[in-house]
């Protein structure tokens, strides 16, 4: 009995480490990061792509910006344990060491490029190379503890996996793939200064300068309405580029809800606001991508 109680803790252990391991690569963030990856290779694919090749991008999509994730948690540890949203990651408890969380991080970067490099084509690899190197370096070292605009210039990193499903489909980039780039990195400000609205007090006893901390609530929220605005003409720029009917239907439908709860926020600002422009944020792009695909697949 002992020896078998003993087994038991010995996995519940393992499965333990490996679920913080999995949590550090943060696989909510990875699923809309995937879902614009997968969109744009249906869109810019003459038919729909090999199963192969469907596959190994998704995995090694997932290993590269995992990678990255994982890095940003391991740079960002020290305000991770202060901050209720993050200090119960392994990389804030110490469950996992900074040295072992780096390894981590850059092995399943490595192992990542090279899946999509030989599964497709090294433009596409370096690509993804590109996006995880930007989040690290530019996003997290630099732009997260300096400036206000961290956001808006690190949201870049985020809009790069469109241009590596485009670029693993083609072998090229083309303006839609530019424009796919382009709505990701004007949906990321009013997305998570939304969040920033919710959690500005943790950011403030960290001294991260979100808008909200820097600015103040008020300008936070003609910002958000502001990229909303912005947001729902660039995402309007794909009609002209072959979306057909059916997209410009789901897209100005899903533009007038967005900016709705942007002006609610506006108007009658509070936290309930906040959290439901956040949330809508969430669905948007993922709603987006399913109406360009749906699009794509029925007229062509």
């Amino acid at each position: 009995m002992a020896k078998a109680q003993a087994q038991y803790a010995a996995n519940q252990g393992i499965a333990g480490t490996i679920q913080d391991y999995v949590t550090l690569t943060k696989p909510g963030i990875q699923t809309l990061l995937l879902i614009s990856m997968l969109g744009a290779m249906l869109v810019a694919a003459d038919g729909v792509p090999s199963f192969e090749l469907v596959l190994a991008l998704l995995v090694g999509g997932s290993l590269t910006s995992g990678g990255a994730n994982v890095l940003n948690c391991y740079i960002d540890r020290d305000i991770d344990a202060r901050m209720s949203r993050t200090r119960r990651r392994a990389t804030a408890t110490g469950r996992i060491s900074p040295a072992a969380a780096l390894t981590f991080g850059v092995a399943i970067s490595v192992v990542g490029t090279l899946v999509i490099g030989f599964a497709s084509n090294w433009l596409a690899a370096g690509l993804a190379v590109v996006g995880n190197l930007y989040y690290v370096f530019i996003y997290t070292l630099w732009l997260k503890r300096s400036t206000p605009h961290n956001i808006v210039v690190g949201g870049a990193a985020g809009a790069v996996p469109p241009l590596v499903g485009w670029a693993a489909v083609t072998g090229s980039l083309a303006a839609p793939a530019w424009i796919l780039f382009a709505i990701i990195f004007y949906w990321t400000p009013p997305h998570f200064w939304a969040l920033a609205l919710l959690k500005q007090g943790e950011y403030g006893r960290v001294n991260v300068p979100m808008l909200p901390v820097v600015a103040g609530e008020e300008v936070t929220r003609r910002q958000i309405f502001l990229y909303t605005v912005l947001l729902s003409a660039v995402s309007l720029l794909l009609v002209p580029f072959g979306m057909g009917w059916i997209y410009l239907i789901g897209i100005l439908a899903l533009n007038a809800v967005f900016l709705w709860y942007a002006w609610l926020l506006l108007t009658e600002p509070s936290k309930a606001r906040a959290r439901q422009t956040f949330f809508y944020s969430l669905w948007y792009l993922a709603l987006l991508y399913v109406v360009l695909v749906v699009d794509r697949i029925v007229l062509g």
